[in-house]
């Protein structure tokens, strides 16, 4: 994997709609009898940085700034388990400042901030992709700057649970019945025994072809696709591992998983494995309150630097974005 190289931060303002700061805007979206998706927005602004306060935390950007630039590419974002918008706020902030509108959901079913009872059951499966579905369609549809994007050039990133998202979202199609890999442990989660009753869920997983290009980070839920369950995941991807997340007990993680994937999907991703890395390293520096908070999740091995680390990743992410979603800089 390539070192970062100082020249890299000046690159990343480099595009058609540089701004000072990224604007960020928080909006609920509905849904169709179930509760409303909580969106966070960032899009390309011509205001100073600001910042901007959530309950808990503070968050880099200008509130409610006006979207500056024309024919905007598009980023969804798919956090965790127990994950929100909040994850990987440094890499929306990066695509937002270098001309792209960025849009990070809380999934209803397993997000931190909402209501977790489901979180362990087969319906993060299915409802996952369904809500990338809603999102883009609000975006496109409803969102007062629609007409300042551009539909054709539509990506997305996903970490974790969000990696598995975002393959269903490119067309795979996971078999349920192999979630029966994740109940050999001494808490069985409540997927297992609905998988027990054969009580697969009756909604279909959703694909959605609006996105052209993925870049996900250590997916979760590797068993569920073998070659065939891939073979129709054939737009751009850049694949990131982290070389020791087997060491950090999470069933649903393990490199190997995501070895297997790259090597089943039909087309050659651009794969990067993160030396001395367990699976947190891709979500935000975490701040010192965070870090007291958290420390598993804040943590690294000795001698990585996640700050360092997340200056290449964003670099490496915002330069895949802009070649397979053809986004032109001046």
């Amino acid at each position: 994997m390539r070192l970062f190289k100082t020249a890299v931060a000046a690159a990343l303002c480099l595009s058609t709609a540089c701004a000072d700061a990224a604007g960020l805007r928080l909006i609920k979206v509905r849904s169709d009898g179930g509760p409303p998706m909580q969106i966070a927005v960032w899009s390309p602004c011509a205001a100073p940085a600001g910042e901007f306060q959530l309950k808990t935390s503070t968050l880099p950007g200008t509130a409610d700034c006006p979207v500056i630039g024309d024919k905007l590419p598009l980023v969804l974002i798919s956090h965790g388990f127990r994950g929100s918008f909040t994850g990987h706020h440094d890499t929306a902030e990066t695509l937002a400042d270098a001309g792209f509108v960025v849009v990070a959901v809380n999934h209803p079913v397993d997000t931190g901030a909402g209501d977790m009872s489901r979180a362990d059951t087969l319906a993060v499966l299915v409802e996952r992709s369904a809500d990338i579905k809603r999102a883009i369609d609000y975006m496109l549809d409803a969102w007062p700057d629609r007409t300042k994007l551009d539909p054709g050039k539509i990506g997305f990133f996903g970490f974790s649970r969000g990696g598995y998202t975002g393959l269903v979202i490119a067309g795979a199609n996971p078999d349920i019945r192999k979630a029966t890999a994740f109940c050999d442990v001494p808490y069985r989660k409540p997927s297992c025994e609905e998988l027990q009753r054969n009580e697969l869920p009756a909604q279909a997983v959703v694909h959605d072809p609006r996105v052209k290009a993925m870049v996900i980070a250590d997916p979760a839920f590797g068993p569920l696709f073998d070659r065939d369950a891939l073979k129709d995941v054939t737009i751009p991807t850049q694949l990131w591992a982290s070389e020791l997340s087997g060491e950090d007990r999470i069933t649903e993680i393990n490199p190997g998983y995501v070895t297997e994937i790259n090597q089943a999907l039909p087309i050659k991703t651009d794969y990067h494995v993160v030396p001395n890395a367990g699976h947190f390293v891709f979500l935000a520096p975490c701040s010192a309150t965070l870090a007291a908070k958290l420390p598993n999740v804040c943590t690294d091995r000795p001698g990585f630097d996640r700050v360092a680390f997340h200056k290449e990743l964003n670099a490496d992410i915002l330069a895949f974005f802009r070649k397979q979603l053809d986004v032109h800089q001046p």
